[in-house]
C-alpha cells in the first residue's frame, strides 16, 4: 500500500506543467561545477552554479541520469560524478584506482547505445580522449572542486541543459528492455509485467540514517532470502515502480520540502491522491514557524477552522480525497516505517480541529496561539534537549493525533514528571496534560461539565475544584510573605492534599 501510493504521487505530479520530479532513469542532483566545452571538446570554463553564502553555498539541482548504487567496487555515473572518476583524481592515496575509475566513466559513455553521434556526446568523448586537464587544474574555480569533491557535469557552450540531459541522451537512458525474458515478472506494486529491480535506489532525507541513503525494501542477508530468491526477487517490484516509488520519497524528503516535517525521530512525509491545499497546510500546522514569519501556526490553524464555513482554504472540495502521511525512522542501514496512516483530507481536518481544541489555555500575550508538535514533545525532555524525548513516544503522538484517540498515557506522565522534577508548570506542559485529561474524559464518555476548562471556571462549584483554588491562594499568600522560602505548602502538603485533603483542610 504505501508503495503503491508513493507511485501513484509519482505518476499524479509527474503529469503536472511545473513539475519538479525526474523522468524515469533520472534524479534530481546538486551539480555544483560545470565543464563547458565547445563542438570540438575544447575546454572553455568551469562554471559554478552554486547559491548562497559562506558554508551555505548549495549547488544547482539538475535532472541527470540517476546514480549507481557503490559498493567498493568501481561503479560510474553516467556523464556526471565526482572528480576522481571525471579526471581520474587520485584523492586517497590509490593512483591505480583512480586510473579505473575514469576509465569506467568513459566507458559508460562509449556504452550507451545511439547517443555516439550526439553533438554533446561527441565533445565529451572528444574531451575524455585527449586527456589533458591542465586548462582545468589551472581554472581559478578548480581548487574549490579539489577540496570538496564535488560533483561535476558537461554542457556544450551555447546550450542551456547539460549534456546528459539532451534528447539522445534522454531517450538512450529510458528505454525500454530489449530482451521480453527481461520483462516478464509481474510486479507486486502495479500488477503489470515488468523487469524486477534486484537493487532499490537509496533513500536520503531520512533524519539520522546514513548520509548514503537508507533502503525501505532491502534483502542483504542469506537469512532474508526465500525459495532461492536474492535481493530484490524476494519481493518483486518492477522497476519502472521502483522508480517511481523511491523518486517520490525522496523528492518529498528533500530539504526545502514542505510536505515534510520532523516529529521526534521520525521524518514525517504527508500528500494526497490529487493536488489539495492539505498537503503543505500540515507543515504549517504542526512544524516550527520559521522566524522571519513566526505567525505561520496561527494562519495555518485559522483556515483550518473557517474551512468548514467558508467551504474554502484547507479543505474545499478535497473533503473526500484520500491523504496519507508516513513517519519514517532509521534502523542501521535500512529505514523502518514509525507510523503509516490513510484517511481523507475531510477526517484529517476534524481530528485535527479537535487535537487544537484539546490543546488549548490561557496563555501570557507573549506566547503563541499555537504550539508545534516539536515544542509539545521538547517540553516533556530532560534539559529541553530533543535528543531526549523518550523513544516512540514522537509517534505515538502523532499516530493518535491522525486518528482521533487518547494520547499515549506516556506523554501525561512525562509532562508531569517534567514538572515535578524542574517545579515549573510551563504552557505546553499545561496544554499537554488537559488535552490528555480531556481525551481520556471523552473516551469513558463522562459528562460535558466535568470536562477540564480552558480557564479559571468560577462558577464551577465542585468541592475538590474549590479546595485546588484554595491552596493556590494559601501558596500565593506564603510566597508573598516569605520570598525566600525553599519549599511552599505545594512541596510538603500537595500529595496528601490530593488523596486526604481532611488532613490538609481545616
Amino acid at each position: 500500500m504505501i508503495l503503491q501510493a508513493l507511485a501513484e504521487y509519482y505518476d499524479r505530479t509527474t503529469r503536472e506543467e511545473d513539475t519538479a520530479l525526474s523522468p524515469p532513469g533520472f534524479e534530481r542532483k546538486e551539480i555544483p561545477f560545470v565543464v563547458v566545452l565547445d563542438s570540438k571538446g575544447n575546454f572553455m570554463d568551469l562554471e559554478d552554479t552554486r547559491a548562497g553564502e559562506g558554508k551555505k553555498k548549495r549547488g544547482r539541482a539538475f535532472a541527470v541520469p540517476q546514480a549507481v548504487k557503490r559498493t567498493v567496487a568501481v561503479a560510474s555515473n553516467l556523464l556526471w560524478d565526482n572528480p576522481g572518476y571525471v579526471f581520474g583524481i587520485d584523492s586517497k592515496g590509490n593512483p591505480e584506482r583512480a586510473l579505473r575509475q575514469h576509465e569506467a566513466f568513459s566507458s559508460a559513455i562509449r556504452d550507451l547505445p545511439d547517443v555516439q553521434d550526439d553533438p554533446g556526446v561527441a565533445a565529451v568523448l572528444a574531451f575524455l580522449d585527449a586527456g589533458d586537464f591542465h586548462s582545468v587544474f589551472d581554472h581559478p574555480n578548480w581548487q574549490e572542486v579539489a577540496e570538496t569533491g564535488a560533483n561535476l557535469s558537461f554542457r556544450l557552450q551555447g546550450d542551456q541543459e547539460l549534456v546528459c540531459q539532451r534528447e539522445a541522451v534522454r531517450a538512450a537512458v529510458t528505454a525500454p528492455p530489449e530482451s521480453e525474458s527481461e520483462a516478464g515478472a509481474r510486479c507486486l506494486v502495479t500488477g503489470e509485467p515488468d523487469a524486477v529491480a534486484r537493487l532499490h535506489p537509496s533513500i536520503k532525507g531520512v533524519w539520522g540514517a546514513q548520509t548514503s541513503g537508507a533502503n525501505v525494501v532491502s534483502f542483504n542477508l542469506d537469512a532474508f532470502n526465500s525459495f532461492g530468491r536474492a535481493q530484490g526477487f524476494n519481493a518483486p517490484v518492477g522497476k519502472r515502480a521502483t522508480f517511481a516509488y523511491t523518486t517520490a520519497l525522496n523528492h518529498l524528503l528533500r530539504r526545502e520540502s514542505l510536505q515534510r516535517m520532523q516529529v521526534g525521530d521520525a521524518s514525517t512525509v504527508f500528500w494526497a491522491e490529487r493536488a489539495t491545499p492539505m498537503e503543505t497546510a500540515i507543515t504549517a500546522l504542526f512544524g516550527e514557524p520559521p522566524k522571519d514569519d513566526p505567525d505561520r501556526n496561527i494562519a495555518a490553524v485559522e483556515a483550518l477552522y473557517a474551512s468548514p464555513r467558508t467551504g474554502a482554504e484547507i479543505v474545499g472540495a478535497d473533503a473526500r480525497t484520500r491523504f496519507y502521511v508516513l513517519g519514517l525512522a532509521p534502523n542501521a542501514s535500512r529505514i523502518a516505517v514509525r507510523f503509516w496512516h490513510v484517511s481523507t483530507v475531510g477526517e484529517l481536518a476534524v481530528r485535527l480541529r479537535r487535537h487544537f481544541d484539546d490543546l488549548r489555555v490561557v496563555h501570557a500575550p507573549h506566547e503563541p496561539a499555537v504550539l508545534s508538535l516539536f515544542r509539545l514533545l521538547v517540553s516533556t525532555a530532560a534539559l529541553g534537549k530533543p535528543e531526549n524525548i523518550r523513544p516512540n513516544l514522537a509517534g505515538d503522538f502523532m499516530r493518535a493525533v491522525l486518528n482521533g484517540t487518547s494520547y499515549p498515557r506516556e506523554l501525561l506522565g512525562a509532562a508531569v514528571q517534567r514538572i515535578r522534577a524542574e517545579r515549573e508548570i510551563t504552557y505546553p506542559r499545561a496544554s499537554l496534560i488537559r488535552a490528555c485529561l480531556v481525551r481520556e474524559a471523552r473516551r469513558n464518555s463522562q459528562p460535558a461539565e466535568l470536562e477540564v476548562g480552558v480557564s479559571l471556571d468560577e462558577s464551577n462549584l465542585n468541592a475538590a475544584y474549590r479546595l485546588g483554588r484554595l491552596f493556590a491562594v494559601l501558596e500565593r499568600a506564603q510566597e508573598a510573605a516569605n520570598p525566600r522560602l525553599n519549599a511552599t505548602i505545594r512541596d510538603r502538603y500537595y500529595g496528601a492534599a490530593s488523596t486526604t485533603p481532611v488532613t490538609v483542610f481545616p
